[in-house]
């Protein structure tokens, strides 16, 4: 005897995205497990507007957004003053990212500055034997101009920089590396990738034997490679930040904060972590979900490098430089109703805008930095997620 099957979710091939759908998504859910749909059906999106984001709609998830500001950036692209729309269900962290926004823009603002720009799709062709590989990987850049035109014949806006190349045995794994305008891109380049592979088996004897995708991208993973090699924007935020406002603001002295950045470098050089400082995933989770990014790139965005000095004067430098920051200003699900608001509310909705919010990222995650580290050295970590973080309703 074979168990009987549950029934399925209730979907039309024609006319799924709409109020009375969704409507009857929730009844379905109602009836089989007895929850209360009652939120989750109240909201101002119309359904009409969410194919290609989202299959099998019956409502939506609310999540608070809190304002912070002013941030000052004194970027290439993000200049002035800006408020930042953060949703997150943490209590403190609006708070405290405000807090070092405040120090951030007393002390002059934050200087950002985007100092790379790729994405990747990395195929493995597998051959007889290394030489064979190491046969193929020079053919392929005797042909690289040949490659680029069939991968860019499937986008307006991908361009193919660069082919990475790396031979392990028979095989051979190559990193086709793009830019792809204001988009994130990983669809964009799978697509080109596929094209430029298909276009490589019909050339080349011997290259029939491939997958598009033999790891080395990373999608959704933190990797080395990327920390090196750079995946979506590399970021760097930095600001020197006078003594008198980090003892004013935050209660600290700047050689404390030194002697902590040297016990927690060395914890996370311990630890392997992918990150020396102390919480860029909080401040990105926030700013990706408020903007309609895909959060699951807060897997490879997080990833960082926080490098300070002492000054002579006695004031303070801090940076982080991220690596692997995926973001985008169109597509995906940022042109939906609640996320387009939150970019236009930073003024990166749309095109010729990502590397604007790609810098406002990352001056954000350095606030985030600031106020945590000195958090912790004035010893108000703990007492303000008290104050302000339990939520005991």
């Amino acid at each position: 005897m074979t168990a009987e099957r549950s029934p399925s979710v209730p979907r039309e091939r024609e006319g799924d995205y709409t109020e009375a759908q969704a409507a009857r998504r929730r009844d379905f859910a109602r009836a089989m497990t007895g929850a209360d749909l009652a939120h989750v059906g109240s909201y101002s999106v119309d359904p009409a507007s969410l194919p290609g984001n989202i299959e099998n709609f019956l409502g939506v998830a609310q999540v608070p957004i809190g304002l912070a500001g002013p941030l000052r950036i004194n970027g290439q692209h993000a200049q002035g003053d800006f408020y930042v729309p953060m949703a997150t269900t943490e209590g403190t962290l609006v708070a405290s990212y405000n807090r070092g926004m405040r120090l951030l823009s007393e002390a002059g603002g934050v200087r950002a500055t985007v100092v790379g720009d790729r994405m990747q799709r990395a195929p493995v062709f597998a051959f007889a034997n290394a030489l064979e590989a190491v046969e193929f990987g020079a053919w392929i850049r005797e042909h690289h101009d040949e490659i680029a035109a069939a991968a860019e014949s499937t986008t307006s806006i991908g361009r193919l920089v660069e082919i990475e190349q790396y031979v392990v045995g028979p095989l051979l794994y190559l990193r086709f590396d793009y830019t792809t305008g204001d988009a994130a891109g990983q669809n964009m380049v799978g697509r080109a990738t596929h094209a430029a592979c298909e276009w490589l088996k019909e050339q080349y004897p011997g290259a029939s034997r491939y997958m598009l995708s033999g790891g080395i991208d990373t999608d959704k993973k933190h990797s080395a490679i990327n920390v090196l090699q750079t995946r979506g924007k590399r970021v760097v935020a930095e600001a020197v930040i006078p003594a008198d406002l980090l003892r004013s603001i935050m209660g600290v002295e700047p050689a404390t904060l030194f002697w902590a950045r040297q016990l927690s470098q060395t914890g996370a050089f311990l630890s392997r972590s992918a990150n020396n400082g102390a919480h860029a995933a909080n401040g990105l989770t926030a700013l990706f979900i408020a903007t309609g990014q895909d959060v699951a790139n807060v897997s490879e965005s997080h990833a960082g490098i926080v490098y300070t000095q002492m000054l002579e004067s006695g004031d303070y430098y801090w940076s982080i430089t991220l690596p692997a920051l995926i973001v985008a200003t169109v597509g995906g699900g940022t042109g939906l109703a609640t996320q387009r608001e939150c970019l236009e509310l930073l003024g990166c909705h749309g095109p010729g805008k990502v590397h604007k919010l790609a810098e406002i990222c990352a001056a954000v995650v350095l606030a985030g930095e600031i106020s945590l580290g000195s958090a912790v050295l004035a010893g108000d970590w703990v007492s303000s997620h008290e104050r302000l973080g339990r939520n005991r309703g």
